[in-house]
């Protein structure tokens, strides 16, 4: 299941429930077009995939702005549970 935290400026945003196994750390997937990455809360760097570089901006101020939410969110995520949306940026 992938529940859609939010989405954007066409970017969509997910958490994907019970996902520790890729990169074991706090992250998102992010989608835009034919692109999708996944990228750290702690620091918004791209662990993998790829997205344009104003994309990837976008993501990160919002990752920036809610960090403390997604972190909460990671951790539901993580347990099974779906995750609350998030406000858009």
């Amino acid at each position: 299941m992938r529940p859609v935290n939010t989405t954007f400026y066409g970017i969509i945003i997910r958490l994907y429930l019970i996902d520790n196994q890729h990169h074991n750390l706090p992250h998102i997937h992010a989608r835009y077009a034919e692109f999708e990455a996944s990228i750290g809360i702690g620091d918004g760097e791209i662990l993998a995939g790829d997205l344009p570089r104003k994309q990837l901006r976008l993501v990160q101020a919002w990752i920036e702005l809610h960090r403390d939410e997604l972190m909460a969110d990671w951790e539901l995520a993580v347990g099974g549970e779906n995750p609350y949306k998030i406000e858009p940026l």
